[in-house]
């Protein structure tokens, strides 16, 4: 109950709001608005002809010209306390103190001014004898305002840029819509559970019997682990699909994510291999770290040549290029797996010839699983697959069709299918 009490003490403290940062930075702005302007704004717009009466009454103690162009006039203390024509402007309207001006403005070049001004004083040689020239003030007040915008203005500008950059490189990745740029070292691969839609399973995949033989053992260690430990056997690190293009690899694996229940790493060879050097070594890190935290999980790899070539083979490129240092994480994640992890890895290629020997080495690749060109019932049993959902006619003989198709793999039979 203690515990209870003192978190609601806690919680009920005032809460931080955004808002008030805003109003602040709102009156900060407002406030450098009014110290911009410097003078008081009560002061009424005048021009020179108006000054020069105000200088032949003698009503004038003083004028200021700033920055060049702002001519403010300031009225004698006395003239401004006994004069009517002043009273509006007498006080400042803050406690009725005193207004110490500037009473009047206009706006003039200075040089216009002084030549205005010289122009009075020799039409008036007796009033400047008498009273002796006006003290007059030059001075340059920079504006807080344009000066404030002037810094704040290239910072916005760069926020907006990165926010918009960030924006469209946070989009792709293992981060999804939430990523940033500093997540292009995280795995790409899409995850596939037992809560995953994945439709395809084994009854989808026609024919590749003996293939899918084989890997329905490596689904069942995952399922049923004790089963083949308690004999005394270890799981297989790795499984290496290969076959011509076509052939069905890629949907065998789908299969074995229908079936397995137990998640399901997929992404291509290529997600592996950026422009930034150490980005492919970093995402097999990756890969492999959240696949060991799901264990038991399986990873496949499609296209798997994409980064598993063999290593030294291109003259014209460093051994130590991305592509072979991604390979070389991933030979080093694949044989550093402890036999308990329970994590297999699953690669599907139709160039097996060039891959690299350590890769292909017993204890990663142990199991190496042909899926060849579908024979005769095969290919039956493939157009039963996808003519099922197509209007066929009373005339149509699959067994005719199988025959008239040798060496057509599944997607080129799919293929027909659709274009029939």
């Amino acid at each position: 109950m203690s515990q209870e009490r003192s978190t609601k003490k806690k919680n009920s403290g005032p809460k931080f709001n955004l808002s008030w940062i805003y109003i602040a930075v709102f009156v900060g702005l407002l406030g450098l608005q009014f110290a911009s302007s410097n003078y008081s704004a009560a002061a009424r717009d005048s021009n020179f002809n108006d000054l020069a009466a105000k200088l032949l009454q003698g009503h004038v103690e003083k004028v200021k010209v700033v920055n060049k162009k702002e001519v403010y006039v300031y009225i004698q203390p006395d003239t401004l306390a006994a004069n009517a024509a002043y009273k509006d402007m007498a006080t400042s309207g803050f406690n009725d103190a005193t207004n110490p001006g500037p009473h009047f403005h206009f706006e003039m070049p200075a040089d216009i001014f002084d030549q205005n001004l010289e122009r009075f004083y020799t039409q008036h040689t007796e009033w400047l004898t008498t009273n002796g020239a006006i003290n007059v003030e030059y001075k340059d007040e920079p504006n807080y305002w344009t000066e404030v915008l002037s810094w704040i203005l290239p910072f916005a500008l760069i926020a907006v840029f990165w926010f918009f950059m960030m924006r469209r490189m946070g989009g792709g990745g293992a981060g999804g819509p939430g990523g940033q740029i500093f997540n292009i070292g995280k795995s790409r691969a899409q995850v596939f559970d037992a809560d995953s839609e994945v439709r395809v399973t084994f009854k989808n995949v026609a024919g590749m019997e003996g293939a899918k033989d084989e890997v329905l053992e490596v689904v069942d260690f995952l399922k049923n682990p004790k089963k083949y430990t308690n004999l005394g056997g270890k799981i297989p690190k790795g499984v290496l699909l290969s076959g011509p293009p076509g052939t069905g690899k890629t949907l065998l694996a789908k299969a074995v994510a229908g079936e397995a229940k137990v998640p399901f790493f997929s992404l291509s060879g290529s997600d592996f291999v950026e422009m930034f050097v150490g980005v492919g070594a970093s995402r097999v890190r990756d890969l492999f770290k959240q696949a060991k935290e799901k264990s038991p999980a399986i990873i496949f790899i499609d296209e798997i040549d994409a980064i598993g070539r063999a290593r030294g083979k291109n003259a014209f490129s460093g051994g130590n290029d991305e592509r072979e240092n991604t390979l070389n994480q991933l030979l080093t994640e694949m044989d550093g797996f402890g036999t308990n992890e329970h994590v297999i890895v699953m690669a599907a290629t139709n160039r097996a010839d060039i891959l690299d020997r350590a890769l292909m080495r017993a204890g990663r690749f142990d199991r190496v699983i042909y899926v060849d060109l579908p024979e005769f019932n095969e290919r039956k049993e493939i157009f039963d697959v996808h003519l099922k959902p197509l209007k066929l006619g009373k005339d149509v003989d699959i067994e005719f069709l199988a025959r008239q198709t040798p060496g057509f793999s599944g997607a080129d039979i799919a293929n027909v299918c659709n274009e029939a």
